[in-house]
């Protein structure tokens, strides 16, 4: 069974910094694409960044490039999102996803785990 369980979300100030954890199971992170996604209500998903377990390539939504870096850890079972330069617009619930492709579009992601909220703070 697929389990991508993710943590770390709290209030922040703006301009601090963050560190989610989606830890994984059930897979062959070998051959996986994992991304995070955002999303608060009456918004659409949004999806912030992506990282392929095959060959390690990421990619990240306009919104964040420069300031959010995703990344597995040495055991490759738990992808971060190391979040930085943080602003109100980034105060969200963030859910981790896995899916075959490497892709920033939800479709395309078929599991995924509870989110964890992140609130920026001036």
């Amino acid at each position: 069974e697929v389990q991508l369980q993710a943590s770390g979300g709290g209030k922040v100030q703006t301009g601090g910094s963050l560190r989610l954890s989606c830890e994984a199971s059930g897979f062959t992170f070998d051959d996986a694409a994992i991304a995070w996604f955002r999303q608060i209500p009456g918004k659409e998903r949004e999806g912030v960044a992506c990282f392929s377990t095959r060959d390690g390539a990421t990619f990240y939504g306009n919104a964040v490039k420069g300031r959010f870096a995703i990344s597995p850890d040495d055991a490759r079972t738990t992808v971060y999102l190391q979040m930085c330069r943080l602003t109100i617009e980034d105060s969200a619930t963030y859910y981790c996803a896995a899916g075959r492709l490497q892709s920033l579009s939800a479709s395309l992601h078929n599991f995924w785990g509870r989110g964890t909220l992140v609130t920026v703070s001036s």
